[in-house]
Order: C-alpha cells, then sequence, then structure tokens
C-alpha cells in the first residue's frame, strides 16, 4: 500500500477481513524515535509496491501486541493473504494492523527464524516461495519422527488417556467442516501436539509442532493449485478419528497403517 494514499487505504477498508485497531497508538515514527530506532520510511523500506493485504479477523488488543501480530501473520501465511515471493514492511503491515512498525518487525523477525520469510535490505520481508519438493520433505521428516513414538505410544498408553482426546479430534472434524483453512490448521496442530505430549518429551514436541507450521504454509506457482480444499481437510480430520479408535483399541497395526497414510497424504 502506497504510504499516504487515502484512496488505497479506503480501498483496503472494503476488503471482507474485519478492521484491526489498536487504541490511541503513537505514530510508528515517534515510537521508533522514542526507542532510538530508525523507522521504517528513513530505513528505505518501500512499501509502493506491496499488494495490499487483507485486514485480520480478529481485534487487537492492546496487551502482548507483538503476540498477537505474530499470530494474525501466522494465520495470513497459512490462508495465503501473505503471498510468496510478496516483499511486505513493517510500515506497510504496521498501516494495515493499526499499530507502529516495531511490533510487526519483531513478529516479522520471528517468522524469519522460522523459515517463513526472509530479510530484504532496505525493504522489508519476503515471504519465502515453496514447492512440492519441499512439502514431501517436510513429510517424510514428521514421518521419521512421529511414527515411531505413535507405535511406542500405541502400546504404553491407557485406553482412557486416549479417549481423552477425543474433544481435540471432534474439533478437528468440525474445523474441517467448516472448509477454513486457517482453524483446521490449528486444530490440526493442537491434536498433534497432545498426543506426542503423551511420550513426555518436550524437546519432541517443539520440534514436530515447528516441522507441522512449516507444512501448512501455502505452496507456489503451479504447486499452488494443490491447495488443501474442504474435501481433503474432511478427509484428513476423518483419519484423525480412526486413529484414535485404533489407539484406544491398541490396535498397533492399524495404528501403523493410519499413521502412514496420514502423512503420505499430506504431500
Amino acid at each position: 500500500m502506497k504510504q499516504g494514499a487515502r484512496g488505497s487505504a479506503e480501498a483496503g477498508d472494503r476488503s471482507p477481513v474485519a478492521a484491526v485497531r489498536v487504541p490511541a497508538q503513537p505514530r510508528a515514527v515517534d515510537v521508533d524515535r522514542e526507542r532510538g530506532i530508525v523507522s521504517g520510511a528513513v530505513r528505505g523500506e518501500h512499501t509502493h509496491s506491496e499488494q495490499p493485504l487483507p485486514r485480520p479477523r480478529s481485534a487487537v488488543q492492546r496487551s502482548s501486541v507483538r503476540g498477537q501480530i505474530l499470530d494474525a501473520l501466522r494465520t495470513a501465511l497459512v490462508t495465503g493473504e501473505l503471498r510468496p515471493g510478496e516483499v511486505y514492511s513493517g510500515p506497510g503491515l504496521g498501516e494495515r494492523f493499526g499499530v507502529s512498525a516495531t511490533p510487526v518487525r519483531e513478529a516479522m523477525q520471528q517468522l524469519a527464524l522460522e523459515g517463513a520469510v526472509e530479510v530484504v535490505p532496505n525493504r522489508g520481508f519476503r515471504v519465502v516461495e515453496r514447492g512440492t519438493r519441499e512439502l514431501a520433505e517436510l513429510a517424510e521428516v514428521r514421518a521419521l519422527i512421529e511414527v515411531p513414538v505413535m507405535l511406542r505410544l500405541a502400546r504404553s498408553v491407557p485406553a482412557e488417556r486416549w479417549a481423552e482426546l477425543w474433544p481435540l479430534a471432534e474439533a478437528t472434524v468440525r474445523a474441517a467442516a467448516s472448509g477454513c483453512r486457517a482453524t483446521y490448521a490449528e486444530s490440526d496442530r493442537a491434536f498433534h501436539r497432545a498426543l506426542l505430549a503423551l511420550a513426555g518429551n518436550e524437546q519432541l514436541v517443539q520440534i514436530a509442532e515447528d516441522l507441522h507450521r512449516r507444512a501448512q504454509w501455502p505452496l507456489v506457482g503451479r504447486a499452488a493449485g494443490r491447495g488443501r480444499g474442504r474435501g481433503e481437510l474432511v478427509a484428513d480430520a476423518a483419519e484423525h478419528m480412526a486413529l484414535l479408535e485404533a489407539l484406544i483399541a491398541r490396535d498397533v497395526d492399524v495404528v501403523r497403517v493410519l499413521v502412514g497414510e496420514h502423512f503420505a497424504g499430506a504431500v
């Protein structure tokens, strides 16, 4: 969005995504000067060539602005609102969220550490472009980590512990039926996180979730047409239910087949 172009801003306001504003927020340049940070405009972050980003659906509250911006940006990645290959600046995104550029840059730096974006000097952050090969590699690594753990847990965890996870499995079914990729992505991670948490290895859970989150980012180019539609989400959620039933029954052979198919379908 071109800075100071009212017409462009008004066009963004007509987006189906609700406006996000933090009350009584100072201008980005004021906040940056107070903190001794050179603002985006001075640093040379150009926003004139950016594609407008739809406003996030939920309101950003005063507390934990950076965390809420990070969550909103992660959602925008999953839905494709942050488009692969596009460059976004701190000031440009800050204007969309109604906050200073500083928490946006902080959130983007975290996404850079996660591999979702890369820093473009004097411009901002470019969303990383991914293809089917990377998706297949992520699925392979996830399978190498999660399948052995799931088979071990299938032999040792009592049925009542597995039964406690029914609400999470059912939540994935509801999310899939809604067709909202962001909602499904969150519920999908929550289900897998709860399964692996029964292993009692926090490092395992964190590594697996990082891989899972990266696997949910959109593809680029021709591969982008392979984005998962509602039917695929529903099928994926149904596998969660079937897997949980097999775990409760301690049917290790079925668990092995289901987990293998689940990761194969993620490609």
